[in-house]
């Protein structure tokens, strides 16, 4: 059985959608913390089953008979660690045979704050001595175009990312990747650099916006911590608007950009230019 945690996030469920496109439903385990929130799956004939990171209990039971597992990285940046390790702790106790885990490009050398986190949870899988991938994903696309229509409305997108060039992919681009490292049955330890096949500056980002929209839209590059203010200006947590600036101030220096085209040869075809993510999501507005 595949089993695939965080099922109701945004990459889970595509997750799951590319695994039922091979598997059977009944192979297929969705593991959540709400179950009532993929009770269209289960009406599909998906396992769902309760499975909550912060309720170590909650576990071991929920990994019965899986044979194949991929670990979405939580989303409660500061208490990952811990919350990664409990599930690998279960894992092996539960007898699953191989790990996947989505960390982040370049885990190993990458000077994101958002890394630290990432390496120690690669370090924990390799110490439990199971098989594993580890899916080293680039930025989401989709990540730069929740900020389109904003930039749109002001003529302006602002960032930290100088003229940093960032490998963006479709988040689409990477749940079909983790799908097939789970499908492919491979019982060898493996490291993927994942990321698109073209890469762009927040500059070139920004124009596209423009043309898309059909009206001027210009690229402000800002310090880190101004950034960050504008950030926590429009609403945001101040941990998230932090987290959010370092990362752009660090992308200004490579940190998301990798040319090794992985991805797309582990998914069998090019990447999702960013230019189509984009330009569907803004006509998806307009409509």
């Amino acid at each position: 059985m595949y089993a695939v945690t965080g099922a109701s996030g945004q990459l889970g469920r595509l997750v799951i959608d590319a695994l039922l496109r091979t598997a059977r439903p009944s192979d297929i385990v969705a593991l959540v913390r709400n179950p009532a929130k993929l009770s269209d799956l289960a009406a599909r004939g998906v396992v769902v089953r309760a499975f909550d990171y912060d309720a170590p209990d909650t576990l071991e039971p929920a990994l019965a008979g899986v044979e194949r597992l991929l670990l979405i990285s939580s989303s409660d940046v500061g208490s990952r660690e811990a919350q990664h390790k409990a599930v690998i702790s279960a894992a092996k106790t539960a007898g699953v045979g191989y790990i996947a885990y989505t960390s982040i490009l370049h885990a190993d050398a990458n000077p994101m704050n958002l890394a630290v986190e990432h390496r120690a949870t690669e370090a924990a899988i390799k110490a439990s001595g199971l098989p594993h991938a580890i899916l080293r994903n680039g930025w989401y696309t989709e990540n730069y175009v929740m900020s389109a229509a904003s930039a749109i409305e002001h003529g302006a997108l602002v960032g930290s990312a100088g003229d940093g060039r960032i490998s963006s992919a479709s988040r689409e681009d990477y749940a079909d990747a983790a799908a097939a490292v789970l499908i492919d049955g491979s019982a060898e330890t493996r490291v993927f650099e994942l990321a698109g096949d073209d890469a762009f500056t927040l500059a070139e980002f920004t124009a596209a916006i423009g043309e898309i929209a059909g009206r001027p839209v210009v690229y402000q590059d800002l310090p880190q911590d101004d950034y960050r203010r504008i950030l926590e200006g429009a609403g945001l947590p101040a941990p998230i608007a932090d987290m959010l600036a370092e990362s752009d101030a660090k992308a200004a220096n490579g940190s998301l950009f990798d040319e090794g085209r992985a991805l797309s040869a582990l998914i069998g075809r090019p990447t999702t230019p960013w230019r189509t993510t984009l330009a569907d999501a803004l006509k998806g507005k307009q409509g």
